[in-house]
C-alpha cells in the first residue's frame, strides 16, 4: 500500500517539474476588513488585448492557482459580489509566482467575468450531483428560535434530509441512518454533532466559513461512511480588530469573541452557547422541557508567511434530555431515564505551498471522542465511548487543465461499550480498529464546460485483515444556463452505530466494530439537471439511488421492552429532489423544494418467519418519509427582515400492535397460578403503520439598530409552530399515549454586536 502512492508521488513530482517550464500564479484571497478567506472569488488572467486566457474560483481557503500559462505580461483580475474589483498587471516568467491579495468591500454589486465552476455560488437550488455548498448568509434566512442562526435549521429545510423533529438530534440523509453520516469540522470527525433539541447543532452560523453537504456520490477524499458527508470549514478570527457578540433568547444564550493576537497574522475565535430552555421556553409553554445542552468552540489561526498557514481547532459539546414517557405513570409524565452525550474534538491543520512546485498541500491531525449513556442520572444502564486519532495528508497538483489530487490517511479507533444485555448475541468488549489507506482523484477539464473527476480509494483495516478498493466518479457539464451532473461510487463502513429503533424515544447509540467481520456496503448513483433561465431564477432536479448491503439492525421481536438480537439486513433507497429558487436583489428571496423517496429494508428474521411463513421480510424503516415539502421566503423592507418557513412531511412508519398479553419468564421455580407476569405488546409485521402527517409554520421578524460606529443591536420576534400543530414525536404502544413535538412557542431575542 505504501509503494503505490510513493511511485505515484515520484511521477507527479516529475510532471510538476516539467510544468514549471511554464508559468504559474497562485495565492490566497482574503477580505481586507477582517482577513477572512473568501471562497468563490472569480480570479482570471487577461491578455494585452483584454481577452480571457484562463480563470478559476477560490476554494474554501480562498486559494486560487492558474498554471501552465505562457510567460508574458497579463492583467490579474478578481471579482466577487459585494467587493471592489481587484486588478493588477503581473509579469509571469517561467516558474511560480505567489500573489496573495485582499478585496475591499463595495457598497454596490459589481459585475465581472464569471468562471463556470462547481462551487461558484451558494443557494438552495445550486446542487451538483449531490453536492451543495452552504454559507452563513444562507443559514441566516431560516427562522429559528435563536437569534443566532444554526446550520441544522438549514439542513432540515433541504429535500432528502429527514429529522426526528424538535427532539432527539438525529438526521437521516437520502435513506441513510444518522450513524452513516460523516460530519467533519476543520477535518476533525464529530460523532454526534446535533443537539438533543432539533433546532440546534454544534455549528452556529457565526463560526462557519463554508459547509459542503454531500448527500451522496462523494469523491475519493472521504470514506468510512455509507450515506453522506457534512464538511464544515470554520471561520478564522478577525485579524484586524477585536469583535464580539452576545445574545439571549428563550432557548439558548450565546457569546462570541474574536480578534488579532498578532495583527494581520495570528487570530483567535471563541464561541460559547448554553441552553436556557427550562428557565425560558418551558415557562412560556407551561410544560416540562427537560433538555439541557451547550457547546464551546475555539480556533487559533496563523499566517506563517505567504505560502504557509497553521490552525488549531477545538470543540466540546454536551447534551442531556429525557424523551420518553413513564409507563407506570397515570399522567403524561416524562420518564426519569435520560440520554446524554458529550463530544470532544481537537485538531491541527497545516497548509503550505512548495516554492518550486505548483502544489497545494495540507496535513491534518486530530483526536475525536464521544461518550454516550442512557439510564437514571448517575446510574446509566447503557454506555459507550468511541475515541479516534486521525492523521491525513491531502495534496493537489495543478497541471493546466488537470488538477491531480491524492492523499494518505491513518487512524486508530478505540471502542468500548456496556449495553446491559440490550443485544443478546453481541459480546461487546474493548476493541481497537486501525484504518489506513490512500486515494487518487484527478479532475480533467475537457473543454466546452465538461469536467470529469474519477477517483479510486483504497481503504484497509489491518486489524481485521480486510481491504477494499472503492471506485468513484463525478462529472459536470456546464452548458451556459444549463448544467448536467452525475456521480457514482462504492462505499464501506467498518465502524457502525447500533440503535434499537423499535422505540422512537431511544436515541442511545453504541459505536462498535462491525460484528462478525461483515462490512456494510453502499453503492450510490446520482443524476442531476439545473437551469438558470435568468439571473433571478434557478431550477434543479436530481434523482438518486442507494443500494445497501450487510446492514446491522436489531432483530424484530414481540417484546420491545426487553433485549433483542442484532442481525444483517439489506436495503435500497431511491427518490428525487426538486427545487426552485427565486431572488429579487436584496429585497426578496424564496425557495420551494419537494423530495420524494422510498426506503426499503429486507431481512431474514426468525421470529417473523414463524409469524408470516415467509423467508424474507421487507419493511420500511422508521425514517422512510415518502413526501417532503419545504417553502421558505425572506423579505427585507424598511430595515425589517421577515423570514417564513413552512414544512410538510408525510407520516413516518411505526409499529402496529396486534394486542397485549402477559409474559412469565420461567428462569426459576415460578408459581404460574400466583405470578401475574409482565405485560407485553404483541407486534405484527414491522413498521406497517404510518404516523400522521407532519407540518409546521415558523416565522421570525428582526431589525438591526446601529449603536454608534462600532456596535449594533438586533431584536427578533418569532413564532415556532405558529398555528400550534400537535405534531407527533412518537406513540408509546405500551400505554397508548403520545409524545408530541414542541407546541406554539412565541420567542423574543436580542443580540448585540461589537464590531
Amino acid at each position: 500500500m505504501v509503494r503505490i502512492p510513493m511511485a505515484l508521488l515520484v511521477g507527479l513530482l516529475m510532471c510538476s517539474q516539467a510544468s514549471a517550464q511554464n508559468a504559474t500564479i497562485r495565492g490566497f484571497v482574503t477580505s481586507e476588513a477582517d482577513g477572512q478567506p473568501l471562497p468563490g472569488v472569480n480570479v482570471i488572467l487577461l491578455d494585452a488585448a483584454g481577452g480571457l486566457v484562463t480563470g478559476t474560483a477560490t476554494d474554501a481557503d480562498g486559494f486560487y492557482a492558474l498554471s501552465r500559462v505562457t510567460p508574458a505580461t497579463y492583467t490579474l483580475r478578481a471579482t466577487f459580489i459585494g467587493f471592489e474589483t481587484y486588478e493588477v498587471s503581473v509579469t509571469l516568467a517561467e516558474g511560480i509566482v505567489t500573489r496573495n491579495f485582499a478585496l475591499s468591500e463595495a457598497a454596490a454589486q459589481l459585475e465581472g467575468v464569471v468562471v463556470e465552476v462547481e462551487r461558484e455560488t451558494a443557494g438552495a437550488a445550486n446542487i451538483t450531483a449531490g453536492l451543495q455548498t452552504v454559507r452563513p448568509a444562507d443559514i441566516d434566512l431560516v427562522p429559528a428560535p435563536d437569534i443566532s442562526a444554526d446550520l441544522v435549521n438549514y439542513l432540515t429545510a433541504l429535500p432528502g434530509i429527514v429529522s426526528q423533529g424538535d427532539r432527539g438530534g438525529q438526521l437521516f440523509v437520502r435513506g441513510g441512518e444518522p450513524t452513516q453520516n460523516l460530519v467533519l469540522l476543520d477535518g476533525m470527525m464529530i460523532y454526534q454533532p446535533f443537539h438533543v433539541v432539533g433546532f440546534f447543532s454544534a455549528f452556529p452560523s457565526e463560526i462557519i466559513n463554508t459547509v459542503d453537504v454531500h448527500a451522496g456520490g462523494y469523491g475519493g477524499r472521504f470514506g468510512g461512511r455509507l450515506s453522506s458527508v457534512i464538511d464544515v470549514a470554520a471561520r478564522n478570527g478577525n485579524k484586524q480588530r477585536f469583535a464580539s457578540s452576545f445574545s439571549l433568547a428563550p432557548f439558548v444564550s450565546t457569546a462570541r469573541l474574536e480578534g488579532p493576537i498578532v495583527p494581520g497574522k495570528v487570530s483567535l475565535l471563541v464561541s460559547v452557547r448554553e441552553s436556557v430552555i427550562e428557565q425560558g421556553a418551558a415557562k412560556i409553554v407551561d410544560q416540562p422541557l427537560p433538555f439541557s445542552f451547550g457547546d464551546q468552540f475555539a480556533k487559533l489561526h496563523a499566517n506563517l508567511g505567504q505560502s504557509a498557514q497553521l490552525s488549531l481547532t477545538a470543540m466540546h459539546t454536551s447534551d442531556i434530555g429525557r424523551l420518553g414517557l413513564d409507563p407506570l405513570s397515570a399522567e403524561n409524565q416524562v420518564a426519569e431515564e435520560e440520554v446524554n452525550w458529550e463530544n470532544l474534538a481537537v485538531g491541527g491543520r497545516f497548509i503550505f505551498l512548495p516554492a518550486t512546485l505548483p502544489i497545494f498541500a495540507e496535513v491534518l491531525a486530530s483526536m475525536s471522542q464521544l461518550d454516550n449513556a442512557f439510564g437514571l442520572p448517575s446510574e446509566p444502564v447503557r454506555s459507550t465511548r468511541a475515541k479516534r486519532f486521525n492523521f491525513s495528508t491531502n495534496v493537489t497538483h495543478y497541471l493546466g487543465n488537470t488538477d491531480f489530487a491524492w492523499g494518505l490517511f491513518l487512524s486508530s479507533v478505540a471502542l468500548e461499550s456496556d449495553l446491559g444485555g440490550q443485544f443478546q448475541n453481541l459480546d461487546l468488549k474493548k476493541e481497537y480498529v486501525t484504518e489506513v489507506g490512500a486515494y487518487v482523484e484527478p479532475e480533467f477539464r475537457l473543454g466546452n464546460g465538461l469536467r470529469v473527476q474519477p477517483a479510486l480509494r483504497l481503504q484497509a483495516f489491518p486489524s481485521k485483515g480486510l481491504t477494499f478498493f472503492e471506485p468513484r466518479m463525478r462529472a459536470v457539464w456546464n452548458l451556459g444556463a444549463h448544467r448536467l451532473s452525475a456521480a457514482a461510487g462504492i462505499y464501506h463502513q467498518e465502524i457502525v452505530g447500533l440503535n434499537d429503533r423499535r422505540d422512537a424515544g431511544d436515541v442511545f447509540t453504541a459505536w462498535v466494530a462491525s460484528p462478525d467481520g461483515v462490512i456494510p456496503e453502499a453503492i450510490h448513483g446520482i443524476a442531476g439537471y439545473s437551469v438558470r433561465p435568468n439571473d433571478n431564477v434557478t431550477l434543479s432536479a436530481e434523482v438518486f439511488y442507494k443500494k445497501l448491503t450487510d446492514l446491522v439492525v436489531p432483530e424484530w421481536t414481540a417484546f420491545p421492552r426487553f433485549t433483542t438480537d442484532i442481525q444483517e439486513a439489506d436495503g435500497e433507497a431511491f427518490g428525487t429532489d426538486l427545487r426552485v429558487e427565486v431572488t429579487a436583489g436584496n429585497s426578496f428571496y424564496g425557495v420551494l423544494s419537494y423530495g420524494m423517496s422510498n426506503v426499503q429494508y429486507e431481512a431474514r428474521i426468525r421470529a417473523l418467519q414463524l409469524l408470516t411463513g415467509e423467508d424474507v421480510i421487507q419493511y420500511a424503516p422508521p425514517h422512510d418519509r415518502r413526501h417532503q415539502l419545504n417553502a421558505m421566503t425572506s423579505i427585507s423592507a424598511k430595515g425589517f427582515n421577515l423570514n417564513v418557513r413552512m414544512q410538510f412531511g408525510s407520516g413516518l412508519p411505526f409499529n402496529e400492535s396486534l394486542g397485549f398479553d402477559r409474559y412469565i419468564l420461567l428462569d426459576s421455580l415460578v408459581n404460574v397460578l400466583e405470578d401475574p407476569g409482565d405485560a407485553r405488546v404483541l407486534y405484527g409485521r414491522p413498521y406497517t403503520g404510518r404516523l400522521p402527517t407532519y407540518h409546521r409554520l415558523d416565522v421570525s421578524l428582526d431589525r438591526e439598530f446601529e449603536m454608534g460606529d462600532r456596535a449594533a443591536a438586533t431584536i427578533q420576534l418569532g413564532l415556532i409552530n405558529a398555528y400550534d400543530r400537535p405534531n407527533l414525536f412518537y406513540l408509546d404502544l405500551f400505554t397508548l399515549r403520545r409524545v408530541d413535538q414542541l407546541p406554539l412557542i412565541p420567542t423574543v431575542g436580542i443580540k448585540v454586536d461589537i464590531k
